[in-house]
């Protein structure tokens, strides 16, 4: 989607915001995914989503890598990555956290990327193109760009695995913080929110990004050219009472059969906008 003279602007701003967020962030990225017990959950769901998709000596762009969570998934699948992010810091961690994994063989290079831009690529490059952490969230207006770059530079059969924030669900597991935006900002601001997904409507919001309905992201992958191969909220039942998912993590044989339960409500049609992120593996039309 073409640019508008006051769009490019706003959204350069808030992309440079998201750098120094992730900048600032540092290691804490690394732990978001194993801190706390929902965190595992959430972790084992995107594993569990995109474990089918991953075969030996594939070739794979890693977008919004972090500091090297799922590189080091990937090279355990014996994938050859090329590792991406906004973030400086980010990709200096990822290059520690690597390394100390044992797979620092498996990066081809890194790079600072932003989604918006694969220009750098040829078309057809990738066997995979990854994106979790939600790095079309930060596209902003340029999301239909950003996610047609990313469905060109894999190849014919090649798939795109990604995932952006979820509104409804992010409502839905930060409800109090959400009550308290329209008693401080009042309605108009949490309206605005509501009806475009983007948490720029908040005054002084420090980690901003556009939400996404299951319904809209399935449409832009649409417009984009894509066809749906699978969908999946990142976490479901696990966003509830955290005391009795920690007693369910106590023993193995419960806890397997939870993260059964979980995978497949998650997958479920009717709860993909339920988790605090959308996934969604994508492949090019025809």
């Amino acid at each position: 989607m073409a640019d508008t003279p006051d769009e490019k602007p706003r959204s350069d701003q808030s992309v440079d915001a998201i750098c120094r967020y992730y900048d600032t962030l540092g290691e804490g990225e690394h732990d978001r995914l194993t801190k706390d017990v929902a965190g595992r959950v959430s972790f084992e769901i995107h594993r569990r989503f995109l474990a089918p998709y991953l075969t030996r000596n594939q070739r794979v762009l890693e977008v919004g890598a972090g500091p090297g969570r799922f590189t080091t998934v990937l090279a355990e699948h014996g994938a050859r990555v090329v590792v991406t992010d906004i973030s400086p810091v980010q990709l200096h961690l990822n290059e520690v956290n690597v390394a100390a994994a044992g797979f620092e063989r498996a990066v081809e290079a890194r790079h600072t990327l932003d989604v918006r831009d694969t220009s750098r690529f040829p078309d057809a490059t990738f066997d995979m193109v990854l994106a979790y952490g939600g790095p079309l969230s930060y596209a902003f207006e340029q999301e239909r760009q950003a996610l047609a770059g990313l469905l060109r530079i894999v190849k014919p059969d090649g798939i795109v695995v990604a995932s952006v924030m979820s509104l409804w669900g992010s409502w839905r597991a930060r409800f109090p913080g959400a009550t308290q935006l329209a008693l401080r900002y009042g309605t108009d601001v949490t309206d605005a929110v509501i009806r475009t997904g983007d948490l720029r409507h908040v005054p002084g919001m420090v980690h901003v990004c556009r939400m996404f309905t299951w319904e809209q992201f399935a449409a832009l992958v649409a417009e984009c050219g894509g066809e749906i191969l699978a969908g999946s909220a990142s976490n479901w039942a696990s966003l509830e009472d955290p005391d009795v998912l920690a007693g369910i993590e106590e023993s193995p044989q419960l806890w397997e059969r939870f993260l059964a339960y979980e995978t497949a409500a998650c997958a479920s049609l009717g709860a993909r906008d339920g988790g605090t992120h959308i996934l969604v593996a994508a492949r090019r039309r025809g």
